[in-house]
């Protein structure tokens, strides 16, 4: 009987045995695919980040190339606007003394279209 007990004790110790290497195995497979996960989430990020930076570059050279065009119309703009405001600074007395003289120096004639019926 003796030998018995210790058969049933032998394949206890080995059933525990056994047990304990299931669960280091778990562990282990749960470490690695914890390690796999974070793995992969750097690389996504990090593909993020380049697609991220080659978009700005995009963007920069769109908008750069579009700011240097909308700087060029308005200096152009701001060139014109100073030779009208010259131009009407210098000429407004004229003008007005032109326009009232038309008012004022009032000439009747007869129209080129009308005809006398007789």
């Amino acid at each position: 009987m003796a030998s018995q007990s210790q058969g049933i004790q032998h394949l206890l110790q080995a059933e525990k045995r056994a047990a304990e290497k299931v669960s280091e195995a778990r562990k282990r497979k749960n470490r690695r695919l914890k390690q796999a996960k974070e793995e992969a989430q750097a690389e996504i990020e990090q593909y993020r980040l380049q697609r991220e930076k080659e978009f700005k570059a995009k963007e920069a050279a769109a908008l750069g190339s579009h700011g240097s065009s909308t700087t060029e119309v308005d200096k152009g703009t701001m060139g014109k606007m100073n030779v009208i405001n010259e131009s009407y600074t210098k000429n407004k007395d004229k003008v007005v003394e032109n326009l009232l003289a038309l008012v004022w120096d009032i000439k009747p004639e007869i129209h080129i279209n009308y005809r006398v019926s007789g």
